[in-house]
């Protein structure tokens, strides 16, 4: 009981710390490239294209190197290390690049970001469902402190942005260093047993899985439903400033909904296995789908700051039933000695992909039609999905395979 709790706390305090530094360097993202870099939208959209791209290229080398390597925290390390060099980065090359030549700027910083953050979040979600279910401590409570982190940096990065943005990359940077030496206390016990089910993983076994059409029908529901709002959180704050009379106010406005709306995530990530565990997570999905749509139509119905703030906040309600319900979904459906890929590939990946996809239609549209009428097409698409989805995920879950406890070893 001792152990897990302590490993409890410590993972949290590395989601923290890893939200914290993610928040502070890229909560503002598009806003520094529309205000600070001076891109308009078609170009923003082909960073963020470039960004989803490279994530997508390292998703499913995470994916198959961390099942390989079980609970060994060997790419906790990679990514801890890259991070210590984020401040620096943005503004020394990254800025720079950019106002050179687009496209360069564009793949080296989707390189960076696309290993340390875009990518690396996935491989770190799925590291700590594992360690979660082997010390028996449910994943969502653990994310619920990376929610806090990001609100915590949230909250004070439209203020600093206004004074400089460079103070937000700096902070980042700092985090960065609090966030290693927490990785570096980590240390988790594993069993022969789970060692030689993580070193049996192979190509043949990955081929079987992605024959079982199941894994396909939830790709689909990924692809027309989850990586949308993503496409929709991307240039979502340049139209929350433009409503508001000055765009300094609306940065700073902006910083403060942001943050309130992760701290009422963080309190739904602490309440969403209760709501998964009691309605399963086929339902939490359609839950979180519908919720979705309307969030996006709606933010593109209603007028006016207050309202479009309104319907932000509906992302804390339906981002922690989604995250926690795709976790439990594939564990209980799928081999779990596979849970990184399925997570990293059949989630994250298919997530990039689409996000590669529609993020440049995306842009060209908020470009010709406004943002209002292209959230109403966005948010047609997500219900249309989501219906669709009803029919063809998975109803009845398998029940997890038992943990192993013997013959400790320590990673």
């Amino acid at each position: 009981m001792r152990k897990s709790k302590s490993m409890y706390w410590k993972l949290s305090a590395y989601f923290f710390f890893f939200f914290f530094t993610w928040s502070a360097s890229y909560s503002l993202f598009s806003i520094w490239l529309g205000q600070e870099i001076s891109l308009n939208g078609a170009e923003t959209g082909v960073i963020f294209t470039v960004n989803a791209i490279f994530a997508l290229c390292m998703q499913p080398l995470y994916g198959y190197i961390s099942d390989k390597i079980g609970l060994k925290k060997h790419i906790l390390f990679l990514i801890s290390s890259l991070l210590l060099f984020v401040g620096p980065f943005y503004i020394f090359i990254y800025g720079p690049l950019l106002q050179y030549n687009v496209f360069l700027g564009a793949i080296v910083g989707g390189l960076y970001l696309g290993i340390a953050f875009l990518a690396g979040i996935g491989a770190i979600e799925s590291y700590v469902e594992k360690v979660s279910r082997k010390y028996d401590f449910e994943y969502g409570k653990s994310r619920m402190w990376g929610s806090l982190g990001w609100a915590a940096a949230t909250f004070f990065a439209g203020q600093l942005f206004n004074i400089n943005p460079n103070i937000n990359f700096w902070i980042a940077s700092v985090s960065a260093v609090i966030l290693f030496i927490i990785m570096m206390t980590i240390k988790v016990e594993m069993t022969d047993s789970e060692m030689e089910r993580a070193e049996s993983v192979n190509f043949k076994q990955i081929g079987y899985l992605f024959a079982n059409k199941h894994l396909w029908f939830f790709i689909l529901y990924v692809l027309g439903v989850t990586c949308i709002y993503n496409v929709y959180d991307q240039q979502f704050p340049n139209y929350f400033s433009s409503t508001f009379s000055t765009v300094a106010l609306g940065n700073q406005v902006y910083g403060y909904l942001n943050s309130l709306q992760v701290f009422l995530e963080a309190g739904m990530m602490f309440l969403a296995p209760f709501i998964i565990n009691k309605i399963g997570a086929k339902k939490g999905l359609i839950l979180a789908g519908f919720l979705m749509a309307f969030r996006i139509m709606g933010s593109g119905l209603v007028i006016g700051p207050y309202g479009i703030s309104a319907m932000k906040l509906i992302h804390a309600l339906e981002l922690p039933i989604m995250l926690i319900a795709v976790f439990k979904y594939l564990a209980a459906n799928f081999d779990t000695r596979l849970s990184s890929i399925l997570y990293l590939v059949g989630y994250q990946f298919t997530s990039q992909v689409g996000a590669s996809i529609f993020s440049p239609i995306a842009g060209m549209s908020y470009d010709i039609r406004g943002f209002a009428n292209t959230y109403v097409i966005m948010g047609v698409f997500v219900f249309a999905f989501t219906t669709i989805s009803i029919f063809t995920l998975k109803k009845e879950p398998k029940k997890l395979e038992p943990k192993p406890n013997k013959h400790i070893k320590t990673a």
